[in-house]
């Protein structure tokens, strides 16, 4: 599936196991001082650590190409909160806010840095809704700091494999026990009932891995 999606993984899974295993013959043959156990002793280790990158490579390409087959759906955001938030954040898949005729939505997940919402769709559709979602919030929790994202088609917006890296970009201000606090306390607001698309987890668009 990586192969198919993403045309530059093999030539850089290669790259990446070739290069260590070159630079560890290299050492060995240049320290070896006659002794051949130093020169295998270099070798497998250039050979383990090729193995160790390209494996580390082929995770984050994978993940990338993942994405790449739900981005743009709706529910594809909630899918990301779903199945690899990072910790420390809590969030939901279900968004607080949809437009029933665009499918466009609005999620909402908190953390160190504050609440943070995330709009699923063009930025002129969204902006709206997060205004209002921003005013519920403000409402509830006026001294946390609220940040926004969105994730569409257009330029400013975040790609969707790169959510949970620009989530970790905002500056902290919370603790942990405040961050549980301000999450309680959001979920007395009224919340959308909407499911989202069946089908839309990019865990399960993973390819298996070879026993």
């Amino acid at each position: 599936m990586t192969r198919r999606l993403d045309k530059r993984a093999v030539p850089l899974l290669i790259v990446a196991f070739l290069l260590p295993v070159v630079a560890g013959t290299a050492v060995g043959l240049l320290t070896n001082n006659g002794n051949g156990f130093v020169i295998a002793i270099w070798v497998i280790s250039g050979v383990l650590l090729g193995v160790l990158l390209a494996m580390i490579i082929l995770g984050r390409r994978a993940e990338r190409a993942a994405y790449g087959q739900i981005a743009g759906q709706p529910g594809a955001v909630g899918a990301v909160l779903k199945s690899s938030l990072r910790r420390g954040w809590v969030g939901n898949e279900m968004p607080v806010a949809v437009n029933p005729r665009s499918q466009d939505a609005v999620y909402r997940v908190v953390g160190r840095p504050g609440v943070v919402l995330i709009g699923e769709g063009p930025v002129t559709r969204t902006n709206r809704m997060i205004d209002e979602e921003r005013r519920k919030v403000s409402r509830v929790l006026p001294n946390v700091p609220i940040n926004v994202l969105h994730v569409g088609p257009d330029d400013e917006s975040v790609e969707l494999f790169k959510l949970n890296r620009s989530l970790g970009k905002f500056k902290r201000t919370l603790t942990k026990n405040e961050v549980l606090a301000v999450s309680n306390r959001l979920s007395s607001l009224t919340s959308s009932k909407l499911p989202i698309p069946k089908g839309v987890d990019p865990m399960k668009a993973r390819p298996q891995r070879a026993r």
